[in-house]
């Protein structure tokens, strides 16, 4: 049995459906935190659950007879949650943690991903870790200045990263779940190649028919409404990510979607096509 958090979120809700496309839904639960609004996201044959990782005495009845789990660092209780996957007789965790543990180690998230991916190392239990880089979800903070005015405005416009599609996260994370041959690996996972702010609201442009026009504007006036959404530390985080702070490794395109799943890593634009209707 498989059981994947954050079901309906960006990867587990695509992880869901290349799980069930594969036929695997029959062996495979989703963990929500509220099954009645959940049940509609997620395929037909898969078992919807009820737990909060935050609060993992909630989580021994989605448990019961799971062999490998899916899991989100940061998402909840981490150490605790990994303390009750062992005691439940889980054999097999694939963790998605962050590139930055390498990239950007000295910044407070990354550590924390850090500390998680140690606590499972440690746990006694097999593991595959996932290193994504920036989501190509990240644009849909752009969606309302689009939709009302048909302009992004952001810090570092023409700062290109190798920017990876949740999708291709999934589909790694499937591999992983589904074969014997992840177990123990560590995957840094970027899309196929750089692209800039400017690029990806020249791409939502093309997809809506219209020009979106991309407006830089200075880290400082970025921070005030990041830090208002996520807080301070992190607002201070992201904005090291997008272009305050790059270095090689961040910059670097890996081809490890392709490796591991035999198809090529999804470009921006194929996102951006997928998910017109949130910029409409």
């Amino acid at each position: 049995m498989i059981l994947v958090t954050g079901a309906t979120g960006n990867i587990g809700r695509e992880l869901l459906r290349q799980l069930h496309a594969d036929g695997h839904a029959p062996g495979v639960r989703a963990l929500t935190r509220d099954a009645g609004r959940a049940g509609p996201l997620v395929p037909e044959g898969v078992a919807v659950v009820e737990g909060d990782l935050g609060r993992v005495e909630t989580l021994k009845p989605s448990l019961d007879g799971v062999r490998s789990l899916f899991l989100l660092a940061g998402a909840g209780a981490d150490a605790r949650v990994l303390e009750a996957a062992r005691g439940a007789g889980v054999e097999h965790v694939v963790l998605v943690s962050s590139i930055t543990v390498v990239t950007h180690p000295h910044l407070g998230p990354a550590r924390a991903n850090l500390a998680v991916e140690r606590r499972l190392r440690e746990s006694g239990m097999e593991w595959t870790v996932l290193r994504p880089t920036q989501f190509a979800s990240n644009t849909l903070w752009w969606a309302e200045s689009v939709r009302a005015e048909s302009v992004v405005r952001v810090p570092y416009a023409d700062t290109g990263l190798p920017t990876v599609h949740p999708a291709d996260i999934a589909s790694v994370a499937r591999a992983a779940l589904t074969g014997p041959d992840h177990r123990g690996r560590t995957y840094p996972l970027t899309g196929p190649e750089r692209i800039t702010p400017r690029q990806q609201a020249g791409e939502l442009g093309r997809v809506l028919g219209r020009e979106v026009a991309c407006v830089g504007i200075g880290q400082e006036a970025a921070f005030g409404p990041m830090a208002a959404m996520m807080g301070a530390e992190v607002a201070d985080s992201v904005l090291d990510l997008m272009g305050g702070d790059v270095n090689d490794e961040l910059l670097a395109v890996h081809d490890t979607v392709s490796r591991v799943t035999g198809s090529p890593a999804r470009p921006y634009r194929d996102w951006a096509e997928e998910n017109a209707a949130a910029f409409r």
